[in-house]
């Protein structure tokens, strides 16, 4: 199977870099990247057909923390478990019916703002919620 994404993607923060924060995940996080591509963000962009943005990704605790940013302290995307993501021509609301009704394995699924999705994944331990904020 051939990747539409890399882990820079996953890894990049316009914050980070404009702080100098470290953004580098460790093993464990990167082990959970691979796993939200392999089993969520790679399904979505083969059945989707559409170039997926990542608009946020990994964040380590200093720049989840960060004023510019405000994470909440448990985010699963300090574990590498979680994106957000656009999709241009299609509203979250969508994507979200559409991943769903494509039956790919995820944790959390959520609407923010009605501007991107959140998408998680926990392997094993995925919940199915499907939120809106």
């Amino acid at each position: 199977m051939a990747l539409n994404f890399k882990m820079s993607e996953l890894i990049h923060s316009d914050t980070a870099a404009k702080y100098k924060i470290n953004n580098m995940p460790d093993i464990n996080s990167l082990d959970n990247m691979l796993d939200l591509i392999t089993y969520c963000l790679q399904p979505i962009r083969e059945k989707i057909g559409k170039p997926m943005i990542i608009t946020s990704g990994y964040r380590c605790s200093t720049l989840n923390n960060h004023p510019e940013i405000r994470g909440v302290k448990n985010s699963q995307h300090t574990t590498g478990q979680a994106v957000d993501f656009v999709i241009t021509g299609m509203a979250p609301d969508q994507i979200i019916a559409k991943i769903k009704s494509f039956g790919i394995e995820f944790d959390q699924l959520i609407n923010e703002y009605n501007r991107w999705v959140h998408i998680s994944f926990n392997k094993g331990k995925n919940r199915h919620q499907v939120l809106r904020y």
